[in-house]
């Protein structure tokens, strides 16, 4: 056989090598992870204990708000829940960690804060060419239908009918007061009045979300007049009245990312040893899904 001949046949053989070992991108349709390469994700968290030594303050994020979540969170889940150019509505905006953390990751987001001073401030925190591209900060109330208008028309102009992921991280009742409003679920009368409230928010949080997308709800439980609260597993169970299905409850550590207890702790250690009761070092990050639609008879 001529020596040509043999190196065209060997050249052949290795193309052939190369094709079958290159597989095609293999997504799911809610996310850009390549499930042919899922050995080469280890920094996303599958199990439900999420621990976190501190909180990162790089790429625009800093803890200048009392009750804001932390950046890691937003990262794990956008990176498992969302794709790029993807728009995140996040109900209970805040000092934007949503927002920033969608900008980091080519994603887009809406935001919906009922404190006028709170989007003039996180406005500062983008361009105004980002607030126009990226990040929508809506000022309102998120249980109302006036403010649920406004963000399905944030959506049309961002080129969509709703959006692809919901972040949910509403006061954990009356424990920090964000302000004065009536609106504001962390001024309700009663815990009570607290469900109700985020019952709605969750329900215009459905309305607004695309079918077979996710939801996240971050949230902790409370101590009050000598019981413990399940703020969580309460509100877990208004995702569910609204429409949504549970497809995971995480456990993720509070202790060094919180100011309050850290020159008191010995103090706190006193009163539980007193009490009866055990100092929470945890809060929640339920994962909900949007997989059937319901009507608003069976909502309601």
């Amino acid at each position: 056989m001529p020596v040509n001949s043999n190196k065209s046949k060997k050249t052949t053989e290795v193309k052939k090598s190369l094709l079958e070992v290159v597989k095609p991108v293999k997504t799911k349709p809610y996310n850009d992870i390549d499930l042919n390469n899922w050995k080469l994700y280890e920094n996303i968290k599958t199990g439900t204990w999420w621990e976190f030594s501190s909180r990162d303050n790089t790429k625009g994020h800093s803890y200048d708000y009392h009750g804001n979540y932390i950046p890691q969170i937003a990262t794990q889940l956008f990176t498992r829940y969302t794709k790029k150019d993807d728009i995140v509505l996040d109900l209970f905006f805040g000092s934007g960690t949503s927002g920033i953390e969608a900008r980091n990751m080519e994603r887009r987001c809406i935001g919906v804060e009922l404190k006028q001073e709170m989007v003039d401030y996180v406005s500062s925190k983008f361009t105004p060419k980002e607030l126009v591209v990226d990040v929508n900060i809506i000022q309102g109330d998120s249980a109302s239908p006036e403010t649920k208008e406004k963000v399905k028309s944030r959506l049309e102009i961002m080129g969509k009918k709703q959006a692809q992921f919901l972040v949910l991280h509403p006061p954990y009742d009356d424990i920090i007061k964000f302000s004065d409003k009536k609106e504001d679920l962390s001024n309700c009368a009663t815990t009570e009045e607290f469900y109700e409230l985020f019952k709605k928010v969750a329900l215009n949080g459905y309305d607004l979300l695309e079918q077979n997308r996710f939801a996240a709800l971050i949230i902790g439980d409370k101590y009050a007049n000598s019981r413990y609260i399940s703020l969580g597993f309460e509100c877990q169970k208004r995702m569910e009245e609204v429409g949504f299905v549970t497809k995971a409850v995480i456990v993720k550590n509070i202790t060094g990312n919180e100011k309050a207890k850290g020159k008191t702790a010995n103090l706190w250690r006193y009163r539980a040893l007193n009490g009866g009761f055990n100092i929470f070092e945890h809060e929640y990050i339920m994962i909900f899904q949007k997989t059937k639609l319901k009507s608003i008879k069976e909502k309601h």
